[in-house]
C-alpha cells in the first residue's frame, strides 16, 4: 500500500490527521480521531498485557517534564542531536542525513561526521527538497531535539520535554528498587508522551515531535541473572545480522531465537529473550510477518555503551522503518544518575556465604594536618584514604605523598596517618544494576498495522477495500445496522442490542443511513470484525428472534438468536481462548444473501 493512500485512509475515516488545520497545520502533530485514537489505545492495552502484566513487572507514570539536571546527567544536553542543513536561499532546515540516504546508497548516514556530510553534499550535488538551491558550501550542524521550558515563574529553573520515557524510570529508581524489595531482576515500564523537535519530521506518524512510547526497563546482575530463555527458544525469527549487513552477499538468517542466542548472533541472552516475546506480540497484533525483520545494528550506529542492539523494522510503502529497538545498555544511566544525583543508584547483592575481607584504613591524626596544612587538612585526609583503598603498599616507607584537588602534593609521615590493615566480615556488597530494555514507538506501530491490513479483494463482483485488523486492536468490535430505517421494529431491536452489546464491554457503532452494502463497506475499510443486522426474517420467522452476523474477512453471515448474541460476539472477541466463527457456523443457520452489493 502506497504511503498516500494509507494517509488519505487514515484522514478519511479518522484514524489520524495532521493537527491544527484550521491555522494551517503544524509539522509533526497528529491528531489521533475517533478510529485512530480507540486504535492506538488497544495497540497501548495489548502492549501492557504482554509486557507489563504477563512478564509480571511494574507501571509507573512520570512526568513529562523534568528539570535540567536529570538531562547533563544523562548525557542528553550534549550528545542529543541531529545533523541540520539550512537552506541559504528560502531558510528552510533540513535533516543532512536524510538528505544523503535519499540521494544516494549509503544507509546510515547519521554516523558520518558532519564535515563527511557536506562533503557528500557537494559531491552529489544534493540541492534543498523546498526550493531547489543547491546546499553545497552551506554548514552541517549539530541541533539538539530537546523542547526547552521553564519550571516555575520568575527565576524559574530550566528544565526540557523528556526526549524518551526511559529517565522517568531511571530516576525514580532509588524509589521503585523498594517496591521490588531490592531483588534483582525486575521490570518497569512506561507508556506515554515524548517529544523530540524534529528538523524535517515527516511519514505521518514515522518521525514526529510528540509521539508516545512503550518502554520496558529491565534490571538485572548480569551475573546472576538469567532470562526464561526456554519460553521463547523455539520462536521462529529473521535477522539481520551486521555481517550480513555489510557484505556484499549478505542475506537474512531465517532461526530461531534460542539457535541465533547459542550461535553468538544474539550477544545478549535477555535481548533475544524479548526478541522472542516481540515477535509473538507483533504476531498477535496483526503485523504482516513476511514484512518483519530484527536488524541488527552497525558498529558506527550502536551506542558507545551498549553491548549489543537490535531494531524490529516493518516495511511500510516499500520502505524499512523501526518501530522497537532492544538493547543491552549495562550499567551506563544508572551509573550516570548515581555519579550526579543525591540519592543511591544500587540494590545491595547478598552473598551465599559471609566473606572475611582485609581492608586497608587510615585514621590521619588531624590534630597534625591541621597545624601543618591549614584550609587544605581535610582534602589531605580524604585524599590519603583513597590512596590506602587504591595502593596499600604506598604506607610501606617513611612517608607518603598524595595529590591534592588543586593539583598540590602533600607529604605525609606514614605514622601520622595511622595507617592499618583490618578484617571485616561481609554478607554482600552494593552493585549497580545493568539495564535491558525494549522501547517501543506506538505511532509506527499503528501505522504499520494499519499499512499491513490493508486489503482489496472481490465481493459479489464489487471491488472491496477493507483492513484486515486483529480483532483485539480494531477500533470498533461490531457495528448494528437495522436493515432499513422506516420500520420501527428493526429500529427499536437493533438499539437494544446495540446497548445490550455496550454492557457486555464491547465497542459498538451503530448505523441506519445509506444501503445495506454501503454500510458494510464502510465498516470493512475502518476494520469492524463483525456487523450485526436486524431483518425482518429474524423477527417473523417461527422460533425466538433472530439477527444476521457477518464476518469481515469473508463475508460470511449465520443467523443468531438475540438472546444469545452478546455471550456469542464476547465469546468471539475475547482473549484468543473462544471459539472461531467456524463454531458459528457449525452451531447456527448460515445465511446466503445478495445484500453485499445492494
Amino acid at each position: 500500500m502506497a504511503g498516500e493512500q494509507l494517509i488519505e485512509l487514515a484522514k478519511r475515516r479518522g484514524f489520524f490527521f495532521g493537527s491544527n488545520g484550521a491555522y494551517g497545520g503544524t509539522a509533526g502533530f497528529y491528531t489521533f480521531g475517533p478510529r485512530g485514537a480507540a486504535l492506538k489505545r488497544n495497540v497501548e492495552d495489548a502492549w501492557r498485557d504482554r509486557f507489563t502484566l504477563k512478564e509480571g513487572n511494574h507501571e509507573i507514570e512520570a512526568p513529562t517534564v523534568m528539570p535540567e539536571p536529570v538531562f547533563e546527567a544523562s548525557g542528553h544536553l550534549d550528545g542529543f542531536d541531529d545533523m541540520l542543513v539550512e537552506c541559504g536561499e528560502c531558510g528552510v532546515s533540513h535533516r543532512a542525513d536524510h538528505l544523503i540516504e535519499d540521494a544516494t546508497s549509503i544507509a546510515d548516514a547519521e554516523t558520518l561526521p558532519g564535515s563527511e556530510v557536506e562533503l557528500l553534499i557537494r559531491d552529489h550535488d544534493i540541492a534543498c527538497p523546498n526550493c531547489g538551491t543547491p546546499l553545497a558550501g552551506q554548514d552541517v550542524e549539530d541541533f539538539n531535539l530537546m523542547f526547552s521550558t521553564n519550571i516555575g515563574p520568575g527565576d524559574a529553573q530550566p528544565g526540557y520535554l523528556r526526549p524518551e520515557t526511559a529517565q522517568g524510570i531511571f530516576v525514580e529508581f532509588p524509589r521503585i528498587k523498594a517496591y521490588a524489595r531490592g531483588q534483582l531482576p525486575f521490570g518497569v515500564t512506561q507508556i506515554g508522551p515524548a517529544y523530540r523537535n524534529e528538523i524535517s519530521p515527516r511519514g505521518g506518524l514515522l518521525r514526529l515531535r510528540e509521539f508516545t512510547q512503550a518502554e520496558l526497563e529491565q534490571f538485572i546482575d548480569p551475573e546472576d541473572d538469567d532470562p526464561p530463555l526456554d519460553r521463547v527458544a523455539d520462536v521462529d525469527v529473521r535477522l539481520y545480522p551486521a555481517a550480513a549487513q555489510e557484505a556484499d552477499d549478505g542475506d537474512y538468517l531465517d532461526t530461531t531465537v534460542g539457535e541465533a542466542v547459542a550461535d553468538g548472533v544474539i550477544g545478549s541472552a535477555w535481548v533475544g529473550y524479548y526478541l522472542g516475546v516481540a515477535q509473538e506480540w507483533y504476531e498477535r497484533i496483526g503485523v504482516d510477518m513476511g514484512r518483519f525483520r530484527f536488524r541488527q545494528h552497525l558498529p558506527g550506529e550502536r551506542a558507545h555503551y551498549a553491548a549489543d542492539c537490535w531494531d524490529a523494522e516493518s516495511e511500510v510503502g516499500g520502505d524499512w522503518i523501526e518501530i522497537a529497538g532492544f538493547a543491552d545498555r549495562g550499567t551506563y544511566d544508572l551509573s550516570k544518575h548515581d555519579a550526579h544525583a543525591d540519592d543511591s543508584f544500587t540494590v545491595f547483592k547478598r552473598y551465599d556465604e559471609p566473606k572475611t575481607v582485609e581492608r586497608a584504613t587510615v585514621d590521619p591524626d588531624m590534630s597534625v594536618l591541621g597545624p601543618e596544612f591549614g584550609g587544605d587538612a581535610g582534602a589531605v585526609a580524604e585524599a590519603l584514604e583513597a590512596l590506602a583503598e587504591r595502593d596499600p603498599d604506598a604506607f610501606d616507607a617513611e612517608t607518603v605523598t598524595v595529590d591534592l584537588p588543586d593539583d598540590d602534593a602533600a607529604t605525609v609521615d606514614t605514622d601520622v596517618a595511622n595507617f592499618s590493615i583490618e578484617t571485616e566480615t561481609e554478607t554482600g556488597e552494593h552493585i549497580i544494576p545493568s539495564v535491558i530494555e525494549p522501547s517501543f514507538g506506538i505511532g509506527r506501530i499503528v501505522q504499520t498495522v494499519l499499512a499491513h491490513a490493508y486489503t482489496v479483494d472481490e465481493i459479489d463482483g464489487e471491488e472491496r477495500t477493507y483492513l484486515e485488523l486483529a480483532p483485539e486492536i480494531a477500533p470498533v468490535d461490531v457495528a448494528v445496522f437495522p436493515l432499513v430505517s422506516n420500520d420501527d421494529r428493526l429500529v427499536d431491536l437493533a438499539d437494544r442490542i446495540a446497548g445490550d452489546l455496550r454492557g457486555h464491554g464491547l465497542s459498538v457503532a451503530h448505523d441506519d443511513s445509506g444501503s445495506i452494502g454501503r454500510r458494510y463497506r464502510r465498516q470493512d475499510e475502518i476494520g469492524t470484525p463483525f456487523c450485526v443486522t436486524v431483518d425482518r426474517d429474524g423477527l417473523e420467522g417461527e422460533g425466538p428472534d433472530s439477527v444476521t452476523v457477518r464476518e469481515r474477512d469473508a463475508a460470511r453471515q449465520v443467523r443468531v438468536p438475540v438472546d444469545a448474541l452478546a455471550e456469542e460476539l464476547a465469546a468471539l472477541l475475547g482473549d484468543g481462548d473462544a471459539a472461531s466463527f467456524e463454531t458459528l457456523l457449525e452451531r447456527y443457520d448460515s445465511v446466503e444473501t445478495d445484500v453485499e452489493a445492494a
